[in-house]
C-alpha cells in the first residue's frame, strides 16, 4: 500500500543531518560555511525538514492554472493602441494593460473587439467623470481600474489635488468600481528589502481601510477586489515566498475590517537589476522573475521586454517577452498545478518568517502614527534608501553580480549609440509635498562610467 511505502525507512532529525554534514566539512565551521544572512536578516540554512514547520502548513488558495499572460499597452495614439492590443491578443496575451495618460481617450475606440478580454487601467491622473465614462461602456467583469492615490503621493512627492479631494474622490470611485490596488512595485524598485515591501504594502492598503471602513456595509465588503501590483526580483525562492507572505498578511488585515480576505497579484520582473549592457542577460532574469510570480501564485503577470529600459517599445522585444511566458505556460507546464510551492520545507519556512517580520513592522508603522504620517516624516523614504544603499554596496563590491555589468563584462559592447531613451534616473526641479520615492537600477553609476569611457 502507498500509505505504508516508507514505513522501513527510519526518520531522520535535523540534528541527525547536521552531525552528518558538520562531520563530511572535515572542521570547518557549520555555520561561517554553510549558513548566509538575507538583506531581510533571515538566516538560510542548507537544508530543511519539518522540524522548521512549528505546525503543518494550511492547502494554500491560489490558483496557478488560472494566471494569465498580460500585455502592457500605453495610449499615446487610440486607433493604434486599439490594434496592438488586438494583436497582442492574436499571438498570447490574456489580457490587456492600458496606460492612459489623460482624460482626452476614447474609452469605446480603445476596447473595440476586446469585448471578452481582461483589461486593466492605469490611470495618470484622478477623475470620477472619467470611471463613469468606463463603466458605461464596458461590461465590468473584464475591467480593471487601477486607483492609488497614495502611490501617486509616494512617487511623485505631491497628491492629485491634495488629501482631502483626492481621498473624496478615491472614495467615490471605489463605490463605483468596488476595488482599488497598492503600487508595491515602486518600494522594490526603489531598493526596499522584502520585509519592508510587504510592511509597507499592508500599511499603504490600511490607510485605506481605515479611510473606506464606514462607507461599506457587510454585503459591499465581501465584494471589494483589491490588486496588488508588485515586482518580482532574482532571488528565486524568496520572491516565491514573498508573494505567499503577502496574501497570508492580506487575508489577516482584511479579516479585521471584515472584508474580501481574496486579493488579485498583477506582477511585473523588477527593473531594478536591468541592464543596458549585455542586454540579453535581462531576458534570463525575466525569465526566472516570471517563474518565481507563477510559484508564488501571482494571478495576472506582465513579463519586461529585455530592452526596455533604454529602448522605446517594440514590436521584437515585446513579442519576445510575451513568448517567454507561452512557453511558461504551453511547454513548461506552468499552468497544471494550482499550488506548486505548498509543502516545500524551504519556501514554506522563508515565508512564515516574512511574513512575521512584515507584520511587526507594520505594527510598528501603526504605532507610529501609520503609513502617510511616516511618510510625511521621511521615514518610509528614509528607511529605503538605507536599503538600496546596502544593496548598491553590494553590488559595487561584487557581492551581488549582474552578469555582464560587474561580473565578465564585454569590452567589446558599446551602447552609446543604441540608447533611443534616456536609461538613468532624471532630475526636475520642483516643488513636492513630501520627499518622493525614486526608482534606480544598481548598474545606472557603472553603465554611465562605461558610456563616457566608449
Amino acid at each position: 500500500m502507498i500509505s505504508g511505502l516508507f514505513d522501513e525507512f527510519d526518520s531522520v532529525s535535523a540534528k541527525q543531518w547536521k552531525q552528518k554534514i558538520q562531520f563530511d566539512l572535515n572542521g570547518a565551521d557549520y555555520n561561517e560555511t554553510l549558513i548566509w544572512k538575507s538583506n531581510e536578516d533571515i538566516s538560510v540554512k542548507p537544508f530543511y525538514n519539518s522540524e522548521d514547520l512549528k505546525e503543518l502548513p494550511e492547502v494554500s488558495n491560489t490558483k496557478a492554472t488560472q494566471w494569465n499572460i498580460c500585455q502592457t499597452v500605453f495610449v499615446a495614439n487610440i486607433e493604434k493602441s486599439n490594434k496592438k492590443a488586438l494583436k497582442s491578443v492574436q499571438r498570447g496575451a490574456e489580457s490587456i494593460k492600458f496606460i492612459i495618460p489623460n482624460e482626452s481617450i476614447s474609452i469605446k475606440q480603445l476596447l473595440e473587439n476586446l469585448d471578452d478580454i481582461p483589461v486593466f487601467f492605469e490611470l495618470q491622473f484622478l477623475s470620477e467623470k472619467f470611471i463613469e465614462q468606463i463603466n458605461s461602456i464596458s461590461a465590468k467583469a473584464h475591467i480593471h481600474i487601477d486607483i492609488d492615490i497614495i502611490g501617486n503621493l509616494a512617487k511623485t512627492g505631491n497628491w492629485f489635488n491634495n488629501l482631502n479631494d483626492d481621498f473624496t474622490k478615491f472614495k467615490n470611485i471605489v463605490k463605483q468600481t468596488q476595488s482599488f490596488n497598492i503600487n508595491v512595485a515602486l518600494y522594490e524598485n526603489a531598493g526596499a528589502n522584502m520585509v519592508q515591501q510587504l510592511a509597507y504594502a499592508l500599511a499603504h492598503a490600511n490607510e485605506y481601510l481605515n479611510a473606506l471602513d464606514n462607507d461599506f456595509n457587510a454585503e459591499t465588503k465581501q465584494t471589494l477586489q483589491i490588486t496588488f501590483d508588485v515586482s518580482v526580483g532574482s532571488n528565486y525562492f524568496f520572491e516565491i515566498a514573498k508573494l505567499r507572505a503577502l496574501r497570508l498578511l492580506w487575508s489577516t488585515l482584511a479579516s479585521e475590517y471584515q472584508i474580501n480576505t481574496q486579493c488579485h497579484i498583477t506582477a511585473t520582473p523588477t527593473k531594478r537589476n536591468k541592464t543596458i549592457y549585455d542586454y540579453n542577460t535581462n531576458l534570463l532574469r525575466t525569465t526566472t522573475e516570471c517563474m518565481s510570480a507563477v510559484l508564488g501564485g501571482a494571478n495576472t503577470i506582465c513579463n519586461l521586454p529585455y530592452d526596455v529600459i533604454y529602448k522605446k517599445a517594440n514590436a521584437f522585444s515585446e513579442r519576445m517577452a510575451r513568448n517567454q511566458l507561452l512557453i511558461l505556460k504551453h511547454e513548461s507546464y506552468f499552468d497544471k498545478i494550482n499550488n506548486p510551492s505548498d509543502g516545500a520545507y524551504y519556501i514554506e519556512s522563508l515565508t512564515n518568517q516574512l511574513a512575521e517580520k512584515s507584520l511587526a513592522l507594520f505594527k510598528d508603522i501603526e504605532r507610529n502614527g501609520g503609513f502617510l504620517k511616516q511618510l510625511k516624516e521621511n521615514t518610509i523614504q528614509r528607511k529605503i534608501k538605507e536599503s538600496a544603499n546596502k544593496e548598491q554596496q553590494q553590488f559595487d563590491t561584487g557581492e551581488t553580480i549582474l552578469l555582464g555589468t560587474n561580473k565578465h563584462p564585454n569590452p567589446n559592447d558599446a551602447m552609446k549609440d543604441e540608447l533611443e531613451l534616456y536609461p538613468f534616473v532624471k532630475t526636475h526641479q520642483r516643488k513636492t509635498l513630501i520627499e518622493p520615492i525614486i526608482e534606480k537600477r544598481l548598474a545606472e553609476t557603472l553603465e554611465q562610467e562605461r558610456l563616457k569611457n566608449e
